[in-house]
């Protein structure tokens, strides 16, 4: 997706969190390891808290962005050599700014679109929209995206094989609040990881004898990534050319 938006003319920013990635290598050369053993939505407090620490580094990296863009007189912001590339703030518009992510991504960069009015327009894919169960199993309470809506664009991009109540639950009531700026697509044939690169590895994998086709089928679902893949990448970028502008 990152390839596909940039390859389109979209200046792409990455962000791996320390401590949730499985590693992430800091400036100074230390490697800071995934704290995480299981689902973190398991654990309401961890899952607040994976939320909570993803939409505050989206934060910092956001202005570090609008720094780079509109350096203030007396605060330029100084670029480690070779880190980022030459002209980058010259690319950047503060006021045309996108956020996606997969999964707890997903649900952070929805959150982020209702905290933060720099953003402009936000895709989902899958993600929860509450936190986790109450002790006593009843549903978790929504986050402010959902209950109260959003009124910028929201993309709520699912797939078939993912859908459970609370899910079910959680997208609707976003759609329901947000008075048409939330729009709910979903793709068939297709389950969780299909949204992310496991959709074009996997196959490979079942035809190098690696995982079985229930594997497969189970991990990306049966549809095909010739097919999966443009259209996973069309629909994202379609999204944020109409919402953010063709760059």
């Amino acid at each position: 997706m990152a390839e596909e938006l940039a390859s389109h003319g979209f200046v792409v920013v990455t962000i791996d969190h320390p401590g949730d990635a499985s590693e992430v290598e800091l400036p100074d050369g230390t490697l800071r390891e995934s704290v995480f053993v299981g689902d973190p939505r398991t654990d309401p407090k961890r899952f607040q808290t994976v939320i909570e620490t993803r939409i505050a580094d989206v934060r910092l990296v956001l202005d570090h962005m609008v720094r780079l863009a509109r350096p203030t007189a007396g605060h330029h912001c100084e670029q480690p050599a070779g880190a980022l590339p030459r002209g980058l703030a010259r690319a950047l518009d503060p006021h045309r700014v996108g956020v996606y992510g997969h999964s707890a991504g997903g649900t952070t960069a929805a959150q982020a679109l209702y905290d933060d009015r720099r953003i402009a327009a936000a895709a989902n894919l899958e993600g929860y929209l509450s936190h986790s169960a109450t002790p006593t199993g009843g549903p978790g309470p929504l986050f402010p995206v959902a209950r109260d809506g959003v009124d910028r664009p929201l993309l709520l991009l699912g797939t078939d094989g993912f859908r459970d109540a609370e899910f079910e639950r959680t997208w609707s009531a976003a759609v329901a609040r947000s008075r048409g700026r939330a729009t709910w697509r979903q793709l068939t044939g297709a389950t969780h990881a299909t949204l992310t690169d496991y959709a074009a590895l996997a196959p490979q994998l079942q035809a190098a004898g690696l995982i079985i086709a229930e594997a497969r089928a189970a991990l990306v679902g049966t549809i095909d990534p010739a097919r999966s893949v443009p259209l996973l990448r069309h629909r994202v970028r379609a999204f944020f050319a109409r919402h953010l502008g063709t760059p």
